[in-house]
């Protein structure tokens, strides 16, 4: 695998890719593999009711958290990646994406508080929204942006790290019982925020910013390099967040829970990708404009390789052992979820796919628009789709859904490079 890479980049570039390769593999263990030592522990303690709750809660609160970063994650990161020289330009995106992030957690905050006290559905569980709002918090405090652009990634890694320690630390010592179930709220958002007010922490000291009130034309200029980016985000959670949003207002919490066992099994397996992906999409940011267009895409083909062999692994693997994994950590009680994952389990054969399609190639290539009007038509599917399916066969519905959603936006993808001269599949165009 790192040989293939090898061969892209020269020694200084190998060297830099493999250590944020490294951050990002521990920073994908704390987002991933911690929580799942908890959650066998939490639906065993809480039931599938409260546990569906609480996960049904944290569906709500990522809207607020995916509006918040506007496609920053990416926009950003960009931006960064092209200017991490010069101290006043990096200044100057740091102080404008805090300044919007902050102006939408406040309108977030009061779009959520009209939430709660309208809706009876919210209403009931008022305190639990609320109090889940913490990470959106903790979340914008965070600059993964400026750490992923800068190519530090090696900050982001260990204060997820120990946010995720510390919340893992504190559910065993704290809940023992269903009726602490509000205690996971509480301690979800006290473990990002203390990563958050450390990661501003660093970011002032290490790249040496100096904060200012930013400019209007600023503002300006990042809200709309972020838009599209912004908008794919939205699509990309009407087909993933909202899964689990619609099935909670069809259904119930009980089935909410079957199903967020499975797609958190399958995010942590998606989650194995995200290393390479996010160290090399900086590098490839920079440099995809140096090389003839038919280098580039010898390279987008080379990864495409890595990628599919790695996600069918994955794939088959979750199929085969879906029963074990569910039986073992989370008992009979949750056999429902086995179904589930494995109709999920194609997910991250077609992830490892459409990330090197759409990330590293369409966003790269400048295709942005088309990205968006990609992954929005499939958030589309996905909704349409869903609601059907959700009626027919309940959480087994979203999770048909889900995967066909997946397919449809990778095959997309695909189709658009390929009618765009990036001919991932095929003989390549000869130079004149």
């Amino acid at each position: 695998m790192f040989s293939i890479i090898k061969k892209l980049l020269n020694k200084a570039e190998y060297k830099k890719i493999l250590e944020n390769i490294a951050s990002l593999t521990g920073l994908q263990f704390a987002s991933y593999i911690l929580p799942l030592i908890t959650l066998p522990y939490l639906t065993y303690v809480l039931g599938p009711d409260k546990f569906g709750l609480t996960q049904y809660a944290i569906s709500l609160i990522t809207y607020f958290q995916m509006f918040t970063d506007y496609g920053f994650n990416l926009s950003a990161t960009r931006e960064l990646a092209i200017v991490r020289e010069d101290k006043k330009k990096v200044s100057e995106i740091f102080n404008t994406v805090m300044f919007i992030k902050i102006l939408l957690t406040v309108l977030s905050f009061l779009v959520l508080l009209a939430i709660v006290s309208l809706v009876p559905k919210f209403n009931n569980d008022a305190d639990v929204y609320l109090l889940t709002f913490g990470i959106v918090i903790g979340y914008v405090l965070f600059p993964t942006w400026l750490f992923q652009g800068m190519e530090y990634m090696k900050y982001t890694s260990i204060l997820n790290i120990i946010g995720k320690v510390i919340f893992t630390v504190l559910i065993f010592v704290f809940i023992h019982q269903t009726s602490d179930y509000l205690l996971v709220p509480i301690i979800n958002s006290f473990g990002y925020i203390v990563v958050g007010i450390l990661g501003i922490y660093i970011s002032l000291t290490r790249f040496d910013i100096d904060l200012s009130i930013p400019s209007k034309e600023s503002i300006k200029y990042h809200l709309k390099e972020g838009w599209h980016v912004f908008l794919s985000t939205i699509a990309i959670n009407m087909y993933t967040t909202t899964n689990t949003f619609l099935l909670g207002l069809l259904t119930n919490n009980t089935l909410v829970g079957y199903y967020s066992i499975a797609e958190k099994i399958i995010s942590a397996v998606n989650g194995l990708f995200n290393p390479i992906s996010q160290a090399l999409y900086p590098f490839i940011s920079r440099t995809v404009n140096k090389k003839d267009t038919n280098s580039n895409i010898l390279m987008i083909r080379k990864l495409t390789k890595l990628a599919a062999i790695l996600g069918l692994i994955f794939s088959i693997g979750v199929f085969i052992f879906a029963g074990p994994i569910i039986n073992i950590l989370f008992g009979p009680e949750y056999s429902s979820s086995i179904t589930v994952l494995r109709i999920l389990s194609i997910i991250p054969f077609m992830v490892s796919l459409s990330n090197i399609f759409g990330i590293q190639t369409m966003l790269t290539f400048n295709y942005k628009e088309a990205f968006t009007k990609i992954v929005l038509l499939g958030g589309i599917i996905d909704i349409v789709l869903g609601i059907i399916l959700i009626t027919l066969f309940k959480e087994i519905g979203i999770a048909i859904s889900f995967a066909i959603t997946e397919t449809f936006i990778t095959l997309a993808m695909l189709t658009f490079l390929q009618r765009k001269g990036i001919k991932i599949l095929g003989k390549l165009p000869v130079k004149e």
